[in-house]
């Protein structure tokens, strides 16, 4: 398994990453209380922290749902949440045109799983220096995902990760197959858990969801042997302007590191079979 450093965390390394922030960028004030509090959590646990939000959301249900601040003040918000908390960020990229730009606050890039094929953008992110997470598309099969590596190591890139977000299951569902994380680790690849795009119903005039699953299926994927926990998470998730239905409440993101914990540390005690 390949090792490798996120700024001040580990990816592939015995400790779970843990990913994690609210989706959006709603306010420079919000990700500051997020990313100090999971800090403080992540620290406490001794389990490498990178913060994550988006600046922008390309690929809305709506075209009336929040997209995001105006470019800037969000790119502002994440470089005040690197250098005030002292914390490696992650966002989104979905055009070419917006790595440079993203690059220059972010630790690492994140290519969001509608996008997972697109050459270019893949190539781009890899020319930027900075860490490289895939989402893999809900349409994609697990071992497919060796293309998008095979990109990005082409591009010069040598710290990528790779996620699980769930796959599409008739219409308005996704399932996540737990089978799918081992084959992602057979790519040699660190590999994280979505556990909460997972539990999105996408469609309608927006992506509805059930965060009820959110402790039963990341318990499930740490059982299987993933080296990192993907999640979203708000003060108020029901007042959230992206994903209200499947951000877990910020006042819940210590007992899930606990139960992630508590699952990680058995697994690595039991004999392999």
């Amino acid at each position: 398994m390949k090792r490798f450093d996120i700024g001040n965390a580990t990816a592939g390394g015995p400790r779970l990453l843990v990913i994690a922030g609210p989706c959006v960028v709603e306010s420079a004030e919000l990700c500051l209380e997020v990313a100090a509090q999971l800090k403080a959590a992540c620290a406490a646990r001794d389990l490498p922290y990178v913060f994550k939000s988006s600046y922008r959301k390309a690929n809305r249900s709506s075209g009336r749902s929040f997209a995001g601040l105006v470019l800037e003040q969000a790119l502002a918000a994440l470089a005040q949440v690197r250098e005030e908390i002292g914390v490696p960020v992650l966002t989104d990229v979905h055009e070419e045109c917006e790595v440079g730009p993203a690059a220059e606050v972010a630790d690492a890039l994140q290519i969001p799983a509608f996008l997972c094929r697109q050459t270019g953008l893949l190539a781009a992110a890899g020319r930027s220096g900075r860490a490289v997470n895939v989402k893999k598309g809900q349409f994609l099969a697990p071992e497919d995902m060796a293309n998008a590596v095979e990109k990005l190591r082409a591009a010069g890139c040598e710290r990528i990760l790779l996620t699980e977000r769930g796959t599409t299951f008739g219409y308005h569902d996704l399932v996540v197959d737990m089978r799918a994380l081992v084959v992602l680790r057979d790519l040699d690849w660190p590999v994280v858990f979505d556990a909460t795009h997972s539990l999105q119903r996408p469609g309608g005039s927006e992506t509805g969801g059930d965060r009820r699953f959110a402790f039963p299926l990341m318990r499930a994927a740490v059982a299987c042997g993933v080296d990192g926990l993907f999640f979203e998470t708000h003060p108020e998730p029901a007042r959230a302007l992206s994903d209200a239905a499947t951000q877990l409440p910020l006042e819940q993101a210590e007992a899930f590191l606990d139960e992630a914990l508590r699952v990680h540390e058995t697994v690595s005690e039991a004999p392999h079979a």
